[in-house]
């Protein structure tokens, strides 16, 4: 993993600053991140599938070092943003859309709204699957807790990652200082988004249930990823997403935390190369 700003790039989108990482050539690949996160959870991703496809990872408005929107952040604005942003950078054909956690719900959001810009999609331990979610990101709609829970220091960013990793080797100095930095900046995006979608009892159900309806509708072919021992968003939501999904195909990695596109990464990218390629296949068959 590198954290160095410098693999990034910055651009302005509707007047506002946004760091993104554009690599390779090909059909494109979207990356998108999860809550509290930023784009080099998918630096690995970057460096594997870059040989063969035009792969573009970006901090969504408000997290890591993008400028965040004008107005309160929520999943439909976010997912109005990504199509502003694939025009700012003059992608007009269907992406590979992948996104993990929180970003897999902003993917299903962006390709209910606009079908037509998506080849397919890989949700990796997405949200919008079940009620269950870790008690940390519950507290945060506690508003008189939230800002304290994020107060910045090392501990608490090593914390978040044995809470995300399956296996401690992952939780690495070089990890826990980006995750303190990322602790640093702004949270008020991450805070709206949690409340938006959660509350002190679990992820509202309102909004998955009518996301999961407008999903099924489609068409295209949709991959759902998971850790096993994900302590963030549990793996029994794998077995809710094949009831909600019934074209769906999925995958589950053994001993493997929140972020499989991390702990398993060549795994994870020939997964994901065998679902686009089979997919490919199929469509000139």
């Amino acid at each position: 993993m590198t954290t160095s700003l410098a693999r990034s790039a910055e651009l302005r989108v509707a007047g506002r600053r946004v760091r993104y990482r554009d690599t390779g050539r090909g059909e494109p690949v979207l990356l998108v991140h999860g809550i509290g996160r930023s784009l080099e959870d998918w630096d690995e991703q970057h460096d594997l599938l870059s040989e063969r496809h035009r792969v573009i990872s970006v901090d969504l408005p408000g997290f890591g070092w993008s400028d965040r929107l004008p107005h309160t952040t929520t999943l439909d604005r976010l997912a109005r943003w990504i199509a502003v942003f694939l025009d700012e950078l003059g992608v007009r054909e269907p992406v590979h859309l992948v996104g993990n956690s929180l970003g897999g719900a902003v993917a299903m959001t962006f390709a209910a709204e606009h079908p037509d810009r998506v080849r397919d999609l890989v949700l990796v331990n997405s949200a919008g699957f079940g009620r269950e979610v870790t008690l940390g990101l519950r507290l945060l709609a506690l508003r008189p807790l939230a800002r304290l829970l994020l107060k910045p220091s090392r501990t608490r960013a090593a914390r978040g990652l044995k809470g995300i990793f399956h296996d401690p080797a992952f939780v690495t100095e070089e990890r826990i200082a980006h995750a303190h930095a990322l602790a640093q900046r702004p949270a008020d995006a991450m805070l709206e988004t949690a409340r938006q979608l959660g509350t002190f009892r679990g992820v509202r159900e309102p909004w998955r249930s009518e996301l999961l309806a407008r999903m099924a509708d489609l068409h295209f072919p949709v991959l759902v990823v998971w850790g096993a021992k994900d302590l963030i968003l549990p793996a029994v939501h794998l077995e809710a997403a094949r009831t909600a999904l019934p074209r769906v195909r999925t995958h589950l990695f053994d001993d493997t935390g929140h972020m499989p596109q991390i702990e398993q990464a060549e795994r994870f990218a020939e997964l994901i190369e065998r679902f686009w390629s089979a997919e490919s296949d199929e469509g000139r068959a």
